[in-house]
């Protein structure tokens, strides 16, 4: 595999998370080895350019693309400010989503709300109301509410939210998704 480094980089970017090196060689059918090479030269081509703003972090056998650590300060103060104040209105309409529906996928989110919902899961995350949910069953990354956005709410578990089992077992919204989600994989595969 020639483009190995491109690919590598790109997995990681769209991941944003760490990924282990046995499980990029697995899914790239590559030796651990060459996986390993491949990050000691993107570590390379990152970190040690000091006008690059993206890293390559290495850390027990797993590869996450960072922010340049010089630039800490310029980043808190940012994510600060994002992370006080109030929800918007479509920040509270994409959390009750995910706190009725979870586990729920961002393709799903997106399909009930209409909109891109990527920049509003970010602040979720980065606010610690919603976290990441492997789910093995699903081959995209998953999201619920947390220990946090409970304890925020006043409640012990999501089934106190009302009409939460109305809500949350909604045949006619499961319907539309399956149809929605089922007649995008079929535009996909035409592609």
């Amino acid at each position: 595999m020639k483009d190995l480094n491109s690919i590598l980089e790109s997995l990681l970017l769209a991941a944003g998370k760490p990924m282990a090196i046995k499980e990029l060689a697995e899914f790239l059918a590559v030796e651990e080895s060459r996986i390993s090479q491949a990050g000691a030269e993107l570590q390379q081509k990152f970190n040690e350019d000091e006008n690059s703003g993206i890293h390559l972090a290495i850390n027990n056998q797993k590869f996450q693309l960072i922010t340049n650590p010089q630039h800490a300060k310029v980043l808190n103060d940012y994510f600060e400010d994002e992370t006080t104040g109030e929800l918007t209105k479509p920040s509270l309409e994409t959390l009750t989503i995910i706190a009725y529906r979870q586990p729920i996928t961002k393709e799903e989110l997106e399909q009930i709300r209409g909109v891109n919902c990527s920049l509003i899961i970010r602040n979720l995350l980065i606010r610690g109301l919603i976290e990441e949910v492997d789910d093995k069953n699903q081959l995209a990354t998953t999201y619920a509410v947390t220990m946090d956005f409970l304890r925020h709410m006043g409640i012990s578990s999501v089934e106190e939210l009302p009409d939460f089992e109305k809500l949350n077992n909604n045949e006619n919204l499961n319907k539309l998704l399956e149809e929605n989600i089922g007649a995008e994989e079929q535009v996909d595969a035409g592609k």
